[in-house]
């Protein structure tokens, strides 16, 4: 890039960041370009399970996430990113046109980028800890920032989650690698589990409130992560629209459209390092510029 804009290194340290985002079936569905101006987003359709997410739903909340996960990582590099969401009409695969400006990096910018790098996926039974009131309000906070709400699900509403959860694990489903875990895989049937469950719901349910919802689910991973707490996201148990609206309405009362559920809690004591996830590199989900269009 150019015109006083970030040089190449460091617009792709930012995109090796932004590639650590969590994505659906870990197929990593983001594509990049770059031109003198603007970092772009595209979705790549290519990889969609089409049986579980023929709405490619999970593909633009993968999308979503590594968004603000490029936003964070530009911050902390000392640039802000200004977002233009669904920059061109003809075309619903470009999700974002992304222009920086010079930026002093906050303590805060610093802290998230950092634990970009940390954050997994934890499947494992969390430990009995409560969470203290003020980090659930601070990760609600920051998904309210950009667009989303994060419910928490007790009594009733938790009991209507698990047992959908144990509906959407019971399908057969393609023998890929799930990030965006299954609530079969979490951990030892015989551990007691004290996870919370959160509800990320977003006002309407339109192509781009399920980019926010990516974003915010970022912005709530990275925050946990930086508390110290561990994280699971679910989005299995919401792929089958009957699941989908039983969700909505009994969890939601109508009033929001589900986008996630995760799994939050204490990691369990003494438990060993878990492994990284791979990622593609960044070469491998970076464009020609001759590709880029501009907004």
């Amino acid at each position: 890039m150019d015109h006083g804009l970030p040089d190449d290194s460091t617009v792709k340290t930012a995109l090796a960041l932004a590639v650590r985002a969590p994505s659906v079936h870990n197929v990593q569905p983001w594509r990049w370009r770059i031109d003198d101006r603007y970092v772009h987003l595209y979705l790549d359709p290519t990889p969609t399970p089409i049986s579980t997410d023929p709405e490619q739903r999970d593909l633009v909340l993968s999308c979503g996430a590594a968004l603000h996960h490029l936003r964070i990582a530009f911050a902390a590099l000392g640039w802000s990113a200004v977002v233009h969401r669904l920059p061109n009409p003809v075309d619903p695969n470009h999700l974002a046109a992304v222009e920086l400006v010079r930026h002093r990096p906050t303590p805060l910018d610093i802290a998230l980028s950092a634990v970009i790098s940390t954050r997994q996926t934890d499947r494992r039974h969390y430990s009995s800890w409560p969470i203290p009131h003020g980090y659930l309000g601070l990760v609600n906070e920051r998904a309210a920032a950009l667009g989303a709400t994060v419910t928490q699900a007790r009594d009733r509403p938790r009991d209507v989650l698990i047992e959908t959860m144990r509906t959407a694990a019971a399908r057969p489903h393609e023998p890929q690698a799930r990030e965006f875990a299954s609530p079969a895989s979490a951990g030892d049937a015989h551990e007691p589990d004290y996870a919370e469950l959160l509800m990320i719901s977003t006002s309407a349910d339109d192509r781009l409130s399920r980019l926010r919802a990516g974003e915010a689910i970022s912005a709530v991973l990275l925050t946990a992560t930086n508390i110290g707490l561990a994280t699971c996201l679910l989005t299995e148990p919401l792929e089958r629209a009957d699941l989908r609206r039983r969700v909505r309405v009994e969890v939601l009362d109508e009033l929001a459209h589900p986008q996630a559920v995760l799994r939050i809690g204490w990691p369990p004591t003494s438990a060993l390092p878990l492994p990284m996830t791979p990622r593609r590199s960044v070469d491998d989900v970076l464009d020609p510029f001759e590709s880029a269009v501009a907004s």
